[in-house]
This record gives structure tokens, C-alpha cells and sequence, in this order.
């Protein structure tokens, strides 16, 4: 595969503080270099595209696939709308600001694309009506501790999906001691005109079973499964963001606090490095994200598409990102070196490396379907 290496070029931010309101979404200003994206905390520019590499679990002794009791590495409970939400936590306190229309012929959307061929796989009718169903997971082997992350995605939404882009600390699965330290965007089952924002954090004590989780549904004023967009997670330590097309939507900084547990300052909680994820798959909370059938599937995979990833690194010092690294898919499989594919259970289906395709210059994630 052809990955781009980009020499730094380091950007700095002008300081200026950040207003208090977290709801609010702040303005943003064209950055003429592509290759550097300055802090929004301090002059709120409009970022490019990065992405990163994260550590597979399928590799490594934190694969979920040999825990026997934890099966899915991001959602330990469906009995409640959101896995991952402790209903004990109170009401989240932030406030989705009001949509906003991209910029025309802004980012990854401005590309024209003649080539998205969904990769052939066999449709096999099952005769009893029953069937296996599988998803795919990239999962990156880099660890990052702060950064900007972007990847210029196609979604998926059918009833009972989950199509994402996520950092994840790598052993939270194995709770016990363990922390949990996740931040999530995520297009849901019930329609491809929103998504969803997510910190999941919880401390390591023994005595704890539930995650703190801060869900926030946004409208993006456009149907995210019929062409690609740029989407971002901006970690720093002092706030987390969510940008669509290169625009602000939500912010958390730090003092913003949820429950009574030492993770209730869930930003200052973000300790651990993470890796950059993507997956798609189906959940048995049907509250959350619609009732999963796989009927349409009857017609071919579900493709969750990758354009490209892009990954920033942050000075602390300077308040500014400095794109590291890009993956273009440019070859005929995933970069090894970075990236790994998922192998485990998610819930409603089975992780399937083969559904993680790289051709055309695009990294294809299949959600698929044979009969038992």
C-alpha cells in the first residue's frame, strides 16, 4: 500500500481563550496550508483531513475474542438504550448546536468519484431463512496520546447498524482495573440524517460495572450514506471535539462534569493512549440504533467506505496540530504495519477480516451476510 509520510510543519496557534459555553459552536477560518491545522481553542480554523493507527486487538492479548465474558471491545451492556450509558450518570449537560449546512464544494465532499464498485460477494439464499451475519473493524496499531483524527468517510444506516470512526484505549474492555477511555462518532441504525457524539470513560475499580457515557444526537442537514464527508475528533488535554466538513459541532473541556464518580470529569479523565478505529456492525438494543434484521442485506453488502485517514500530532506548548500521517489506500490491502482487522464477536455479528477491502483506492468495510 502507498502511505504518504508528511514531513512536519508545525502551525502556531494565537491564544486566545476559550468561551465557556461548550454548546456553542464556534466560527471557523480557511487554513491555506493543508498539511497544518492550529488548535480551534485559539484562532478556530478549518482543518484538512487527517487519521491515524491504532493496535489490534485481534493481535495483541487485549482481543476481545478470548475474554469469555466480554465479547464486544466498545459496548459492555444492551439491556439500555445506549450499551455504554450508566443509568445512574445524570442528563447530559450539552447542548447540540443548531445544524449546519458544509460549506459547497468544501473537503472530501468536492471529490467527484466514478469508481465506487461494491466488491462481489456471494448472495446465497439460505433454504430455512436463517443466517450468519459479519461485520468489519480496521484497527489501527499506533498509539496516540492527543491529536486530530479525520478520514473522509461514506456511512451506513440500516435498522440496527452502527457505522463508525472511534479512539479507544486498547485494554478498557478488560474492566476490573482496567480504565475505560473512548471517544466516539458514530451514524445509527435509525436513519442517516443524524449521528451520534460519544466520551465512554470509567474508572478501574472492581466494584464499578457501568461506563459514564455523555451520547449526543446531531442533525447533519444531509444524508451521511449517500456521499462522503469529512469527519474529525480533536483530543487535546484541555477539550474534545467533533467536526463535520471541517465544522465545529460539539465541545467538552475540561471541568465539564457527569456523575459522582472520579471519571465525571470525563476529558480530564481521557489518560490513556488510544488507537484509531473504524467498524461496522449491529447491536442488540434495538431502543439505541432500530431492530436488526438483515434483510437488506438480501441485496448485496453494506459498505462502510474510507476515502482516506489523516492523523495530526499536538504540541502542547504551542497549542497546535501537525499532520504525521496519511493513508490513501492506494494499494490492494491494508498497510500491516498500521493496521489490523477485527476478528471477534460485535453483538449481532461476527468481525470478518475479509470484509475489510482495499481497492480502488478506498478501504471498503462490509457488513455481509451466508446462510447457517
Amino acid at each position: 500500500m502507498k502511505t504518504k509520510f508528511i514531513l512536519p510543519i508545525i502551525a502556531l496557534g494565537l491564544f486566545a481563550a476559550c468561551g465557556d459555553d461548550s454548546s456553542s459552536s464556534p466560527e471557523t477560518t480557511p487554513v491555506s496550508d493543508p498539511s497544518v491545522v492550529v488548535d480551534p481553542s485559539q484562532t478556530n480554523p478549518t482543518p484538512t483531513d487527517p487519521a491515524t493507527t491504532p493496535t489490534d486487538p485481534a493481535q495483541t492479548p487485549t482481543d476481545p475474542a478470548t475474554d469469555p465474558v466480554v465479547t464486544d471491545p466498545t459496548v459492555t451492556d444492551s439491556t439500555v438504550t445506549d450499551p455504554t450509558t450508566d443509568p445512574t450518570t445524570p442528563t447530559d449537560p450539552v447542548v447540540t448546536p443548531d445544524p449546519v449546512t458544509p460549506p459547497a464544494g468544501s473537503g472530501c465532499s468536492a471529490i467527484a468519484r466514478t469508481n465506487l464498485t461494491v466488491p462481489a460477494v456471494p448472495n446465497e439464499v439460505s433454504a430455512t431463512g436463517k443466517y450468519n451475519y459479519y461485520g468489519a473493524e480496521l484497527s489501527g496499531k499506533d498509539q496516540f496520546k492527543y491529536g486530530r483524527f479525520e478520514a473522509c468517510m461514506k456511512m451506513v444506516s440500516i435498522p440496527g447498524s452502527v457505522s463508525s470512526m472511534f479512539l479507544y484505549y486498547d485494554d478498557s474492555y478488560r474492566n476490573g482495573p482496567y480504565v475505560w477511555n473512548e471517544i466516539d462518532i458514530e451514524v445509527l441504525g435509525k436513519g442517516g440524517t443524524s449521528w451520534q457524539s460519544n466520551i465512554i470513560t470509567r474508572e478501574g475499580d472492581e466494584s464499578i460495572k457501568k461506563n459514564t457515557s455523555s451520547e449526543a444526537i446531531h442533525e447533519y442537514g444531509f444524508d451521511a450514506t449517500e456521499g462522503f464527508h469529512l469527519y474529525a475528533i480533536i483530543w487535546t488535554p484541555d477539550y474534545v471535539a467533533w467536526e463535520i466538513d471541517s465544522v465545529e459541532v460539539r465541545r467538552d473541556s475540561i471541568g465539564l462534569s457527569r456523575g459522582t464518580h472520579a471519571d465525571a470529569d470525563q476529558v480530564a479523565f481521557l489518560t490513556e493512549e488510544q488507537s484509531l478505529r473504524f467498524n461496522l456492525w449491529a447491536s442488540k438494543s434495538s431502543g439505541w440504533v432500530g431492530k436488526f434484521t438483515g434483510d437488506e442485506l438480501a441485496n448485496g453488502p453494506q459498505v462502510q467506505w474510507i476515502d482516506y485517514v489523516r492523523v495530526y500530532s499536538y504540541d502542547e506548548a504551542t497549542k497546535s496540530f501537525t499532520q504525521t500521517w496519511q493513508d490513501d489506500f492506494d494499494g490492494d490491502d491494508i498497510d500491516r504495519e498500521h493496521w489490523g482487522a477485527g476478528n471477534w464477536e460485535m453483538e449481532k455479528v461476527n468481525l470478518s477480516t475479509e470484509n475489510v477491502v482495499v481497492e480502488g483506492g478506498y478501504c471498503k468495510m462490509m457488513m455481509t451476510r451466508e446462510p447457517e
